[in-house]
């Protein structure tokens, strides 16, 4: 609590010292301190005088501090994020179909990790840029979390011509943050393949990313040894084949490099889970709490 005119408590002292002299000016206490007392004595008048005169001095003092205006104070607390821009970029070539990531396929895998990651960054905008021959912005930057999550739900296969423009998506989600305000700036880059499409390689793509002041966390998803690709078939349907698929694990090592970041492998879908709580350690939220009184009059 406070006083907002502190000064008039100043009168208290005055008032106090009248309080003081009269106390001293007393000759006698009270014996019965009863109202039917002092109405049977007459002789008890001065006793009623004293009484009147505390009352008096009680009330002036109770005067003077609502002119000091007291007042009580709530403390808030204002609390400052300073969050992380960031662009998803994510592979759908139809390698991707591959199922050797429990449930399903790569890409039903990395699209349900990627949204578990973007809940739980509170502060950042986040955007997607999906690429197979071509690169394709799903979603721009923005902190509605629900939005790129649906944006997410929304990838699918058959998107565009099949291929792996990595190049070309890794330049497509830089060219997303290169005139973002933040001060930390991030692509998530996730394929499980090499570059074979687009009209730029990927180490251009890395040179443009480290100009920019962008760092790239680069993710090879993919188990060793032969993996069961689905295909259709027009007499048998659905059925599955054992191919080998080719990660350019170097390539995706020096985009890192290059860019001030870090590669990651993740063979199976508890990997890639590790990978992103892993990101989501290395980008930190950096919050500032400030606090201010709020005061109010007291009635």
């Amino acid at each position: 609590m406070r006083f907002a005119s502190p000064l008039y408590l100043l009168l208290l002292v005055p008032l106090a010292a009248l309080a003081w002299l009269e106390l001293r000016k007393r000759t006698g206490a009270v014996r019965f301190p009863d109202a039917s007392y002092f109405m049977a004595h007459p002789g008890t008048g001065r006793i009623w005088k004293h009484l009147v005169l505390a009352l008096n001095l009680t009330g002036l003092a109770f005067m003077i501090l609502a002119l000091a205006r007291p007042q009580q104070g709530r403390v808030f607390q204002e609390t400052e994020g300073r969050g992380v821009d960031i662009m998803l970029c994510l592979d759908v070539s139809g390698t991707m179909q591959a199922e050797d990531f429990s449930p399903k396929n790569r890409l039903h895998v990395a699209k349900e990790r990627a949204k578990e990651f973007v809940a739980r960054r509170t502060g950042d905008r986040i955007g997607l840029v999906v690429f197979s021959a071509h690169a394709l912005t799903q979603c721009p930057l923005t902190a509605d979390k629900s939005i790129v999550n649906q944006l997410i739900d929304r990838v699918d296969f058959g998107m565009m011509e099949d291929g792996t423009a990595l190049g070309m998506g890794l330049a497509a989600a830089v060219g997303r943050l290169k005139d973002s305000r933040s001060k930390d700036r991030v692509v998530i880059l996730l394929t499980d393949g090499r570059n074979n499409a687009g009209e730029l390689d990927p180490a251009s793509a890395a040179a443009l990313a480290q100009a920019c002041g962008v760092k790239v966390y680069s993710i090879g998803v993919g188990s060793k040894g032969p993996v069961p690709m689905p295909v259709r078939d027009q007499f048998f349907g659905k059925r599955y084949v054992q191919v080998e698929l080719d990660l350019d694990a170097r390539t995706l090592k020096e985009i890192a490099r290059t860019t001030g970041g870090e590669f990651f492998l993740a063979s199976d879908a508890e990997g890639l889970k590790l990978v992103y709580d892993e990101i989501d350690r290395m980008e930190p939220v950096t919050y500032k709490v400030r606090e201010h009184t709020v005061y109010q009059e007291k009635a």
